[in-house]
């Protein structure tokens, strides 16, 4: 079988990759040093998984930055590019799926059109009804950055909606694709779907929210926060997962999902939705405080990715943190190998760790590192497990 996919993120590419092993897949994206990473099969991304089947897997896969050759022959197009929430507008800003969906009506409208990005709940409906000559499926993701070709591999479930003929076959390439013997396979209406991956992400921010007010109250009344984690954990209905404190719940998924759920919620009764979004910026004000009352002239932040094995530090909450600080007038200095300085205006960008750490009077961490253990008692962490 011939399959597109538009996007080489973390969603597209371990997509790509994952199918490429039994199926010929085109990879299009506008990146041409991504597109030129793939064909020289070096993984653009950091995620070891991706790295490991770039490199020895024998896959069918040749990545372009043309539309019209990628579609060439294609029974399936896979759309994977960004949809960044607008705050101006309160939804996502799904202007790069519409683009590709009018490329594929135009270029080849026989070519089954799914949507992985996440977009707003009914959107793939009105597309539908904007490009009656496509069938459009909506296929939800549930992947970790850094861990995404191992999640498409050992998949939590694999939702797909729309036509059901067309939504069932393509279940099936990817549950042939996967590594566990009997996927959960869930075909539904897209409008479920989308709906599905919206509330999904939202619990997953409402438990970071929970453990992250757990540790606030800990914090301000002296107590051990890992013991009083470790005590509601061992209750099998909440579970010793999803539950290590941290600055604040960020990354590229959970910010904005909660927002886009919340603008969903217009003229609906609801008060949990909110107090999600709420809580978060609560913390994030909290963590700026308890470590401006520690005096520190110079903050060192450590590393700005949210998740471990991760090279993404788009809307990471230690880089709100950081803002906090450095609109009180505190010197801060970042020590973040991939970071650029002309994307952080004012902040100090330091390259020698020795140096980063004897200049910091307080080093700031939202994950504790082995490459921290000889600077502990300069280090502000929440962290309990050494874990997401």
């Amino acid at each position: 079988m011939n399959i597109a996919v538009f996007g080489l993120g973390y969603v597209g590419l371990a997509s790509a990759v994952l199918l490429s092993e039994r199926h010929t897949v085109k990879a299009v994206d506008l990146n041409a040093e991504r597109v030129a990473a793939v064909n020289a099969r070096i993984s653009p991304l950091v995620d070891s998984e991706l790295i490991d089947y770039l490199a020895s897997k024998p896959l069918d896969l040749t990545a372009t930055t043309d539309a019209k050759e990628g579609l060439e022959g294609a029974d399936y197009a896979i759309i994977a590019t960004p949809t960044d929430y607008n705050t101006d507008s309160g939804y996502f800003d799904t202007r790069s799926v519409e683009s590709v969906l009018a490329s594929i009506a135009r270029l080849s409208p026989s070519t089954v059109a799914v949507i992985k990005s996440t977009v707003p709940v009914g959107f793939t409906q009105r597309m539908a009804e904007r490009f009656p000559q496509l069938t459009i499926l909506f296929s939800p993701e549930f992947l970790r950055e850094g861990r995404a070709l191992y999640d498409n591999l050992h998949p939590s479930r694999i939702i797909v909606a729309g036509d059901e003929a067309k939504s069932r076959e393509f279940a099936g390439l990817l549950a042939e694709a996967s590594l566990d013997a009997d996927p959960t396979v869930l075909v539904t209406g897209t409008v479920e779907a989308e709906a599905i991956k919206l509330f999904s992400n939202t619990y997953l921010a409402m438990r970071v929210a929970y453990f992250n007010e757990l540790d606030t109250f800990a914090a301000q009344h002296g107590l051990d926060a890992a013991s009083i984690v470790n005590g509601v954990s061992l209750d099998p209905r909440i579970g010793q997962h999803y539950n290590n404190p941290s600055f604040g719940y960020g990354g590229y998924c959970l910010p904005k999902d909660t927002k886009q759920l919340l603008a969903n919620y217009d003229g609906v009764p609801q008060t949990l939705i909110s107090a999600i979004v709420e809580s978060n910026d609560v913390r994030m004000d909290f963590i700026a405080k308890d470590i401006l009352a520690k005096k520190p002239r110079v903050v060192g932040v450590y590393r700005l990715a949210m998740k471990s094995g991760s090279d993404n530090f788009r809307s990471s909450s230690i880089q709100v943190i950081m803002n906090h600080l450095a609109a009180a007038g505190t010197e801060i200095i970042l020590f973040e190998p991939s970071a650029r300085a002309e994307d952080f205006p004012g902040i100090e960008l330091v390259d020698d760790r020795d140096a980063f750490i004897s200049r910091a009077d307080v080093i700031i961490a939202n994950r504790m590192s082995a490459e921290l253990e000889d600077a502990a008692e300069k280090v502000y962490s929440r962290d309990i497990y050494g874990r997401d």
